[in-house]
Order: C-alpha cells, then sequence, then structure tokens
C-alpha cells in the first residue's frame, strides 16, 4: 500500500511542522498522484475536481523549488477569476510560512493598476493572477518572467471557455523556456488538450476523483415541459427552502429571466454571470456569502471558483450538455462529509444529455414526477426568512485602513448592536459589507447616523464619516 503521509516525501523539517499544524497529515488522492513527480521537475497534466487539494498538490512543489533570497518571479499560477485567485494566494502564504520570508502578489482584474506595480516594484517570489492583468502588466513591463521557474494552470478549462486562450498563449511566450508547467483542470477535452499541448514538455498525465460524486449527495431528476421552466424553479425552491442554494443556467438570458421570476415570487435572489462589472460580482457573491441572498442564479463559467460552504442545495434550471460540467455542478454540495442535494430539471428534448449523464456516472437517473412538490404560495415573510441578513455598505474599504473591529465597535457602541446580531463583515479595497440581522437593520442605521452633520446617508465609524446603504436583494 502505497505510504500517503506527507513525512513520506523527506521534506525540510520546518515545512513538515508547518504543514502539521496546517492539518496537512495525509496526502489526498490528487496530491499523492502529483507531488512526487512535481517535486522530481516534471510537467504534469492533472485532471481533478475543485475540492481535491489541487492548490496543496502544485503549491508545495512551487514553494519548495523557491530560492527566498532571490526577490525574482520563480512562479507563477494562473487562475480563471479573481475569486480563485484569492483563494489560491491565500492558502500559498500558508503554506509558505514554513519556508519564511516568502512574498506572494495577486494580479488580478477589477482593482486600479497603480498598487500593483508598487508592489512588483518591490519585489514577489510567486504572482497568482487572471490571464488578463497579467498580459497588461506583461505589455507595461512592469512584470519580468526571466526568473520564472514554475508556471501553473489552475482549471485550464474553464480559462479557455471564458476565452482567455489567446491571453494564456501570449504569456507562455513570456516564459522561459526551460521551466516546469503543471496544468490542473477538472475535466480535459481533446480540444482542450491539442490547445495546451505547445505549453508542456513531455508530461506525465494524472486523472483522479474527476467523475465521483459522493454518496452523500442526492440526485434528483424532475421531467418538466417545454414551458414553465421558470415556475418549476420556484417550486422546487418552494418546496425545500434551502438557506442557500444555487441554481445553474445555460445562458446569461436564462440566468435574468430566472431571477427576474424568483425575485417577483419573494426569493432573495441574485444572479452571477460573466459580463457583470466586477464590482457588481463582488457585491453579488459577498450578499450570497453574508446570508442576504438564499439562491444565487449563475452561468458555469461565472461561479468557477466559488466555494460555498454548507450549500444546501444545487439546482440545475437546465440540464448541461456536458457530463463533466453536471458532475462539477453537483459536487458544489455535499462537501466536508456533509449531505448534500441536487436537483435538475428536463425538459423531453434534453433527456439525451441526461442519458450522458447516466453513462459518465454509471448510474441511471433517479427521476420524480413534478407533482409530489407541494405547490402551495409561501408568506413573503417565510421567504425572506431564508435570507436572515441584510447588507450595510460603507464607501470605504481597505485603502481607509478599515477593519472589521472597526465596523462592529462602531455598531456595539453606536447602535447598541450584540455581536449576534451582525453577522460576516468583508472589508475589500475601496467598500465595505456587514450582515445584520433583518430586525436589527434599522436599529444599526440609525444608532451610526444619529447627529451627522453630512445627513441621512452616512455614518460614523471611528470619528470619520462614510457613505452608507442598504443592499436591497
Amino acid at each position: 500500500m502505497t505510504d500517503t503521509a506527507f513525512s513520506s516525501l523527506q521534506l525540510d523539517p520546518r515545512f513538515l511542522a508547518n504543514l502539521t499544524q496546517l492539518g496537512y497529515t495525509q496526502m489526498t488522492p490528487v496530491q499523492a498522484s502529483t507531488l512526487p513527480l512535481a517535486l522530481a521537475g516534471r510537467d504534469l497534466i492533472a485532471q481533478a475536481k475543485t475540492g481535491s487539494g489541487k492548490t496543496a498538490a502544485f503549491g508545495i512543489g512551487m514553494l519548495l523549488g523557491l530560492n527566498p533570497t532571490l526577490f525574482a518571479v520563480q512562479g507563477m499560477v494562473m487562475c480563471p477569476t479573481r475569486e480563485l485567485a484569492d483563494q489560491v494566494a491565500n492558502e500559498l502564504r500558508r503554506l509558505a510560512r514554513g519556508i519564511g520570508n516568502v512574498k506572494i502578489v495577486t494580479l488580478t482584474g477589477g482593482i486600479p493598476m497603480r498598487p500593483q506595480i508598487a508592489t512588483l516594484e518591490f519585489g514577489a517570489h510567486i504572482v497568482v493572477g487572471t490571464p488578463g492583468r497579467i498580459r497588461d502588466h506583461l505589455q507595461r513591463k512592469t512584470l519580468d518572467l526571466a526568473r520564472l521557474r514554475t508556471l501553473v494552470l489552475d482549471e485550464a478549462d474553464r480559462m479557455t471557455d471564458m476565452g482567455f486562450y489567446d491571453e494564456i498563449a501570449a504569456i507562455v511566450r513570456e516564459c522561459p523556456a526551460r521551466r516546469q508547467t503543471l496544468l490542473f483542470s477538472a475535466t480535459y477535452p481533446d480540444d482542450i488538450r491539442e490547445a495546451t499541448a505547445l505549453f508542456l514538455n513531455n508530461p506525465e498525465e494524472v486523472a483522479v476523483e474527476t467523475r465521483h460524486v459522493p454518496a452523500q449527495i442526492e440526485q434528483r431528476f424532475y421531467e418538466i415541459g417545454f414551458e414553465g421552466r421558470e415556475e418549476a424553479a420556484a417550486r422546487v425552491l418552494r418546496h425545500i427552502r434551502p438557506a442557500s442554494a444555487i441554481a445553474f443556467c445555460n445562458t446569461k438570458a436564462r440566468c435574468r429571466e430566472v431571477v427576474d421570476y424568483l425575485r417577483d415570487k419573494g426569493f432573495a435572489a441574485l444572479a452571477l454571470y460573466g459580463e457583470l462589472e466586477q464590482r457588481e460580482r463582488d457585491e453579488t457573491l459577498v450578499l450570497f456569502a453574508n446570508r442576504s441572498c438564499s439562491v444565487l442564479v449563475a452561468t458555469d463559467v461565472a461561479a468557477r471558483g466559488i466555494d460555498v460552504a454548507g450549500l444546501e442545495l444545487v439546482l440545475n434550471v437546465d440540464v448541461s450538455k456536458d457530463p463533466e460540467v453536471h458532475v462539477h455542478r453537483v459536487g458544489r454540495t455535499g462537501r466536508a462529509g456533509e449531505t448534500g442535494l441536487a436537483v435538475t430539471l428536463s425538459a423531453p428534448n434534453e433527456k439525451r444529455f441526461v442519458r450522458l449523464i447516466e453513462d459518465l456516472q454509471g448510474q441511471a437517473a433517479e427521476w420524480h414526477p413534478l407533482a409530489e412538490l407541494d405547490d402551495v404560495d409561501v408568506p413573503a415573510d417565510e421567504l425572506a426568512a431564508l435570507a436572515p441578513m441584510v447588507t450595510l455598505c460603507f464607501a470605504g474599504g481597505k485603502k481607509d485602513k478599515l477593519r472589521p473591529g472597526d465596523l462592529m465597535g462602531a455598531l456595539a457602541k453606536d447602535a447598541g448592536l450584540t455581536k449576534e446580531q451582525v453577522g460576516k463583515i468583508h472589508i475589500l479595497e475601496f467598500m465595505s459589507y456587514v450582515a445584520i440581522q433583518r430586525s436589527a437593520a434599522r436599529q444599526a442605521y440609525q444608532g451610526l447616523n444619529a447627529n451627522n452633520p453630512l445627513g441621512t446617508d452616512y455614518g460614523s465609524v471611528k470619528g470619520r464619516n462614510f457613505k452608507m446603504r442598504f443592499i436591497d436583494v
């Protein structure tokens, strides 16, 4: 039996001690399959799903190959979305504690270039970013890849789906020919294989956990007619009443239609699709994470890189035409040992795609009649209760040196709120978001605004006045 303990890799004792402290004792299948190869310097194509431990799989090898005394970019990770880039960078920083002073910089769109340029001027060991912004820095000559040793393409299939191939190819041309390239992808169809062949040198291929749906996820399929898809989606949500659900649609037009219908019926629903501005995307994800929104209606590409803890329901409003995408959707629920539910709506013309899903999963679809779901009107206050928080937004963030404790302190001191009445606090570059129980929302606003000289739209935090507003869902 193969030894899957991290100690079997003969790592530096300090690095191994940090892994143990972080809870990394036994390798996941993707780590056990790829880490020895990565540490040996091989190029890799690894097919593995989100949540399989792939960040550590490529991160450990990258970090151990660094020269910390050389302040030059020696590792780079490309990701499809800003959210995934932030997740990867944060995990790499945790892993790097066992090495020393390793500087990791995130380069993504949606925030100004100037602070990123200033950060790069001081030197960095690893860059994590999205293809568009990385290419922008290369064109401005603010990013130098001459000393790059390891290149990682994370979720390569989605980067290609999102139209990033030309940017990726241009970036790869700027990388040294002698480097290690690690490609991680949930799916690896022939067109992606052909497109990325020039990026890799005699790669080893590893495929693990790409088609596995945990046993704790219950899947139900409901046949619907050619019309009434939005009403069927609402019927499912009224019956199950999840506190947190992602509803997947195949197009942005369907997203908008479903969100409009659900909101009209009283659900706290928001849409997430590729053409949203970064500010709108950030707000949507914050509201979903802090329980101000109970249903996120999203396209596959837009939802890539989002990891939601405790997701109760995945609702496939449209059947995915790619069975591996279906498995990826469904795998977002039932994580960390929890149970999950996935419901798929299928019109007669979509049943051929359901058959592809059956073939891939090796099991028959479990069909249910839509009539089994209670079709009753749910009072508006019960639907609102599914999203128990409202979000108060402040026009100030990291640039104003705001911290979560500052906002919590103001809410406690000036508005009399307890910690139990305040939920998640997100501080972004220019904005801050605070989740507050609905019953305490008015009290919070009035307390922060009391006697503010700038008017009713301003609240006082740490002796400074910030414009504030509630975000309506």
